[in-house]
């Protein structure tokens, strides 16, 4: 595969939820970048990651209307939605692949998760709430 079909096979697994089509696209050693610079390395801790965040939303999606690619890198540029907690959300995204042997080794995500946190947020304080009683 080249570097862009790896790419765009990997974001066809998370757009399926399918955590185990999503493990083999990654190398070993894979790193994760997230949208505020945390990294978390290794493919099984990220396969973990993956099952845990479709449960948090069971219709996350990814959509990319345009790439580049230079060398083993591409980056892709779109935008991410789904439902969390009854809340819809939509947001500007881009992602950077580095990729090795037809696997992703390295997957950045840019992006303003401001949405996203507001409903996190919004329910950790209804859950506070009720707890309280």
């Amino acid at each position: 595969m080249s570097v862009a079909e790896t790419a765009r096979a990997f974001i066809a697994a998370i757009n399926a939820h399918d955590t185990a089509r999503i493990a083999a696209l990654m190398s070993e050693n894979h790193v994760f970048v997230d949208s505020l610079g945390a990294r978390i390395v290794g493919r099984a801790v990220m396969e973990s990651g993956w099952r845990a965040y479709f449960e948090l939303c069971p219709d996350y999606w990814v959509r990319i209307e345009r790439e580049f690619t230079d060398g083993a890198e591409v980056a892709l540029f779109g935008e991410a939605g789904g439902t969390i907690h009854g809340q819809k959300w939509c947001i500007p995204a881009a992602w950077l692949a580095r990729t090795e042997t037809d696997q992703v080794r390295e997957w950045w995500v840019f992006a303003d998760n401001k949405p996203v946190y507001d409903i996190l947020a919004a329910q950790d304080e209804a859950d506070s709430i009720d707890e309280q009683g």
